[in-house]
C-alpha cells in the first residue's frame, strides 16, 4: 500500500471519530467505540465475499446436525473466525429504525465466533449500544466505517475497467494501521495511559535487533517460539516473528514461529487478540492469553527460545497477593519466584510490593530452554531501580545475583530518557542467555546509548526522541564489537565486577560504671527493687569505673556474701539505671568471653567480590588504619550485586576558563554602567 492510501486511512479514521461522537463523548473516550468498530469492520470487511456461502452451509450444516459451527463454517469463510448471523455491517447500514438498527446489530455481534466474542466482550462495546442507539450515532457510525471511499479488505476495489481504484489493505499493513491509530488516540487524549500498553515502534526495532541479530548465523530451519508475559497489543512478538523471518531468509534458512503473550488489561488484551487475527494468525491468537502473568502465569512449565518484553514497573502488585489467597509477599511459595539456590531451598527473588517488573524477569529466567544449541534469549525494559535497588540478600539483589553468578547476561543498554510516552526517566535493556559465545563467558557488555538520539519534530507526550535505523544500527555494531569497541560507549566488566560482600563493622561497648546520690533516687523510684537499692546506698554511695565487668564481678560477690540473690534483671537494672558508654572505658566482655558489640556504633560495609585480599585485605587497608578497635563479623557477611552506568560512564562536566569568566562579568560591567544613575536621576 502506498504511504498517500495509508495516509489518507489514518485521517479518514480519526475523522471518524470526530464526526460520529462529539458531543456524546469526551475525546478520551473515543477510543472504546472506534478501536472496537474498526477491529469489527475488518473482520466484517474480510469475511464479505464469503458471507453468502457461509449461510448456506449454515442451512445445510444445521440440517445435517453440525454442532460445531464455528470451526464448520471457518472453513467456508477460509478464514481463522466467521460470523454465522445473516447481516453484514453493508446490509445493516440501510437500516433507519433505531431500534431495529440495534436489534440486528446486537445479533450480528452474537454471530461472530469464539474467538472473536472473547475480543468483543473485553472491549466492552456492547455496553455502549443504548447510548449510541439513543443518540442516533450507532448507524452513523456503521455508515462511515463501510464508506466506499475506504478499503479495510484485504482485497482490492476494482474499476469498471478492471483497475485498481482503491488498494488492498493487506494483513501487515492492517497491523500497522491499527498499531498507528492507537498511537494515534493515545497522543491525542491519554497520554499516560498509553505508555502502559504502547512500546514505541523504534525501540521495538532494537529489542528485536539484540534478540535476533547476534545469533542469526545460529538460526536453522526449524520451529521458534516467541514469548511476552507482558504484551499490551502485541507488538513486540509480531515485530520479532517478522525480524526472525527476515533473516532466516537471508540465512537461506526457512523457519516456523509460533507467538504466545499474556496481557492482564481487557482493551490491550483485545487488541492483542484482534491484531492476530486480522494478521490472518487464527492459531496465534489463541496463544495470547487474558490474566496476570505473576499470579496466573497461563505458560506454566512452558520454555520458549525469545522472550521479548516491557513489563509495567512502579505499580503495586497487591492484587496478585489478593488472587494467590494469601496476605504478605512471604508466603509465596511459587517456584519462579522462591527457588533453591546457594543451599538455601527458599531463596527469595521477590521484589518490594511496589514494583513488579523484576518479577517479570524471573518468570522469563523460568522459562528458558536447556536443551537446544541456542538457549533461550531474553530482551527486557526496566528502569533503572533494576539495577541497583535493594540490599544484600534482598529479593533484586538475589536475583541479580542468581543471573550474574549463572551467567546468564550478555548485556545492558542504557538508552536515552524521553524514550516513552508516559515517562521521561531513563531505561535499559537486559539481555540475557543461557548459551553464551565463548568469548563473552563469563562477562557482561555494557553500552552507553544515552546520547544516541535524534530529536522529534513534535514531541508524542513525554517522547521527544527517536533511536532511528542508523542509531540501531550504531548500537548494534557497539555490541557485535564486544571487547573491541569504542570505551567511551561500550565497556566489558567480568560478572563478579558488580559483586559485593555485605559485612558488619562492629566496635566493642564501653561501658563506665557511675552511681551517684541521683542516680540511685532514679533507680528507687522507677526500679522496682528496694532490697538492691538498699545494698547499693550503703555499700556503692559513689561509684565512677571504667571497667564494667570488673565492677560487675565485684558487686556479684558482694552480694551473694550479703546473702542476697544475684539475678540477670539485677544485672540488666545496673547496666540500665547505672551505665553510660565512654570511649576511655574497658570493651564489656559477654559470657561467652567475647567482646560485646555497641550497637549504636555498628555499621556495614560493601567490599567489592573482586578487592585484593578480600575482606580481610579490606579490613586490614580500610578500616583497622582507622579505627583501630573494630572487627568484622565473619558471620554477617551477605553476597550482593548491583551496578551503576554512572560511575563506568561518568563524563564529568568541562569548567570554563577563568579568563572567560572574568571576560563576561566585565562586559556584564559596561553594559549596566550608568544604570543606577538613570534609576534615581544622578550621578552616583
Amino acid at each position: 500500500m502506498n504511504q498517500s492510501t495509508y495516509n489518507t486511512l489514518k485521517s479518514f479514521i480519526w475523522g471518524i471519530a470526530n464526526d460520529c461522537l462529539v458531543d456524546v463523548y469526551d475525546v478520551g473516550d473515543y477510543r472504546k467505540i472506534i478501536l472496537p468498530m474498526f477491529v469489527i469492520r475488518r473482520f466484517d470487511a474480510v469475511l464479505e465475499p464469503k458471507h453468502d456461502d457461509v449461510m448456506k452451509a449454515k442451512e445445510r450444516f444445521i440440517k445435517g446436525g453440525v454442532t460445531e459451527l464455528d470451526a464448520a463454517l471457518m472453513t467456508v469463510a477460509e478464514q481463522a473466525f466467521v460470523n454465522k448471523s445473516e447481516f453484514t455491517l453493508t446490509a445493516l447500514k440501510s437500516r433507519t429504525n433505531q431500534q431495529q438498527l440495534k436489534k440486528d446489530f446486537i445479533d450480528y455481534l452474537d454471530g461472530f465466533s469464539q474467538n472473536v466474542q472473547d475480543i468483543i466482550n473485553k472491549f466492552h462495546i456492547r455496553n455502549e449500544i443504548d447510548r449510541l442507539s439513543e443518540q442516533d450515532r450507532l448507524g452513523l457510525l456503521i455508515e462511515k466505517f463501510v464508506d466506499p471511499r475506504i478499503n479495510l479488505s484485504n482485497r482490492q476495489v476494482l474499476n469498471e475497467d478492471g483497475s485498481v481504484k482503491i488498494e488492498a489493505l493487506d494483513n501487515h499493513t492492517m497491523g500497522t494501521l491499527f498499531e498507528e491509530v492507537i498511537r494515534m488516540f493515545n497522543e491525542e487524549t491519554n497520554v499516560t495511559d498509553a505508555g502502559r500498553h504502547f512500546t514505541p515502534r523504534d525501540i521495538v526495532e532494537l529489542i528485536a535487533d539484540l534478540a535476533f541479530i547476534p545469533v542469526q548465523d545460529k538460526i536453522q530451519s526449524t520451529t521458534y517460539r516467541i514469548y511476552d508475559g507482558a504484551c499490551g497489543t502485541g507488538g513486540m512478538l509480531t515485530v520479532g516473528e517478522q525480524h526472525i523471518k527476515n533473516l532466516a531468509k537471508e540465512q537461506g534458512k526457512k523457519v516456523s514461529i509460533h507467538l504466545y503473550g499474556q496481557e492482564n488489561a481487557d482493551e490491550t488484551y483485545a487488541i492483542a487478540r484482534a491484531d492476530m487475527l486480522v494478521k490472518g494468525e487464527g492459531k496465534e491468537a489463541d496463544q495470547v492469553r487474558f490474566g496476570s502473568t505473576i499470579s496466573d502465569d497461563k505458560f506454566a512449565k512452558e520454555e520458549f527460545d525469545f522472550m521479548l518484553s516491557n513489563p509495567p514497573f512502579g505499580t503495586p502488585w497487591k492484587t496478585d497477593l489478593k488472587a494467590w489467597g494469601i496476605d504478605k509477599k512471604d508466603e509465596i511459595s511459587d517456584s519462579r519466584f522462591i527457588i533453591n539456590y546457594d543451599d538455601n531451598p527458599e531463596y527469595s527473588l521477590l521484589p518490594d510490593i511496589g514494583d513488579p517488573q523484576m518479577l517479570f524477569l524471573a518468570n522469563n529466567i523460568s522459562k528458558m530452554k536447556t536443551t537446544t544449541d541456542l538457549g533461550s534469549r531474553i530482551i527486557e525494559v526496566h528502569n533503572g531501580s533494576s539495577l541497583f535497588t535493594g540490599k544484600a540478600g534482598s529479593g533484586p539483589s538475589n536475583l541479580r545475583r542468581y543471573i550474574f553468578e549463572q551467567d546468564l547476561c550478555e548485556a545492558i543498554v542504557a538508552i536515552p530518557e524521553n524514550m516513552f510516552y508516559n515517562t521521561g526517566i531513563g531505561t535499559y535493556l537486559w539481555v540475557l542467555t543461557n548459551k553464551k559465545e565463548e568469548k563473552r563467558k563469563g562477562k557482561v557488555q555494557l553500552i552507553d546509548a544515552t546520547g544516541m538520539k535524534t530529536p522529534l519534530r513534535k514531541n508524542l507526550g513525554d517522547k521527544n526522541c527517536e533511536m532511528t535505523e542508523e542509531i540501531r544500527n550504531q548500537v548494534m555494531a557497539l555490541y557485535l564489537a564486544f571487547d573491541k569497541a569504542d570505551p567511551e560507549y561500550s565497556k566489558v566488566f567480568s560478572n563478579e565486577e558488580f559483586g559485593y560482600y555485605q559485612v558488619e563493622v562492629n566496635r566493642p561497648l564501653r561501658l563506665k560504671v557511675s552511681i551517684d546520690k541521683s542516680a540511685l533516687l532514679n533507680f528507687k523510684e522507677i526500679g522496682k527493687d528496694e532490697e538492691l537499692y538498699t545494698f547499693l546506698s550503703s555499700k556503692f554511695p559513689n561509684v565512677d569505673c571504667l571497667n564494667y565487668n570488673e565492677f560487675i564481678s565485684k558487686l556479684e560477690k558482694d552480694i551473694k556474701t550479703a546473702g542476697l540473690k544475684w539475678t540477670k534483671k539485677r544485672q540488666d537494672s545496673i547496666r540500665k539505671f547505672f551505665t553510660e558508654t565512654d570511649e576511655q572505658a574497658e570493651p564489656v566482655i559477654d559470657k561467652n568471653g567475647e567482646i560485646e558489640p555497641d550497637n549504636n556504633l555498628k555499621d556495614t560495609e560493601q567490599i567489592p567480590l573482586l578487592y585484593d585480599g578480600g575482606i580481610t585485605g579490606f579490613f586490614e587497608n580500610e578500616i583497622k588504619p582507622y579505627v583501630g578497635d573494630a572487627w568484622i563479623n565473619a558471620d554477617s557477611a551477605i553476597i550482593g550485586y548491583e551496578l551503576s552506568f554512572t560511575k563506568y560512564f561518568y563524563k564529568p562536566v568541562q569548567l570554563r576558563d577563568a579568563a572567560d569568566i572574568i571576560a563576561d562579568i566585565r562586559a556584564i560591567e559596561q553594559s549596566t554602567d550608568g544604570l543606577l544613575a538613570s534609576i534615581i536621576g544622578g550621578e552616583v
